[in-house]
């Protein structure tokens, strides 16, 4: 069986509204839950947009897996990395991150105004609001302000309340056990 999406379109009798949300928390599984939901989204013909904040470099899993998907969804799927290729943390973040955060929040800025895609994932906004890397009432002003239709996802930890009380959904994970803390270090296919 092959995918198109001219046979796939959604429900025309579901209600179009977009929603704000939130996936926050210590835990494992943010970035994930939000890139389920993105090939959910694609399986139904959405235009999805997932900027990476505070990420770079070639070596995820993800990426990897979304440059071999089928033309005919692949089309629908932009990726943007605004990050180098490390962790940023608050005693390592240079110049060089805030010019590669910037630029990738003016891309993201522009796609919800221009109301370019079906679905947006800002992964890792959290942490790049927290740090200082875009500004906490500008992205409140951005989200306010999208279109209605327009879903937008944020992940990362420390979310601010302020994002949290404009949100539709919050999810927030938490840790209750994990097996960093017997010292295994990530692995690939698995954290990355």
């Amino acid at each position: 069986m092959t995918f198109n999406c001219d046979n796939n379109l959604i429900n025309p009798n579901w209600a179009k509204h977009g929603y704000i949300q939130v996936y926050t928390g210590n835990g494992k599984g943010k970035t994930t839950a939000s890139l389920g939901l993105a090939m959910r989204a694609l399986g139904r013909c959405w235009k999805v947009l997932i900027i990476m904040f505070t990420k770079g470099g070639d070596d995820y899993g993800e990426l990897n897996s979304f440059r071999n998907l089928s033309p005919e969804i692949s089309q629908n799927l932009t990726i943007i990395q605004a990050g180098l290729d490390r962790i940023v943390y608050q005693n390592n973040k240079t110049e060089a991150d805030v010019t590669e955060i910037k630029k990738g929040w003016e891309l993201a800025k522009k796609a919800i105004q221009n109301d370019e895609y079906n679905l947006i994932i800002l992964d890792e906004a959290n942490i790049a609001i927290d740090m200082g890397f875009i500004d906490l009432q500008e992205m409140i002003d951005v989200l306010q302000n999208k279109p209605d239709e327009m879903e937008i996802v944020l992940t990362g930890r420390n979310a601010k309340q302020e994002i949290i009380d404009i949100a539709h959904l919050v999810s927030e994970i938490k840790p209750v056990k994990h097996y960093w803390d017997t010292g295994i270090a990530a692995r690939k296919g698995i954290e990355y």
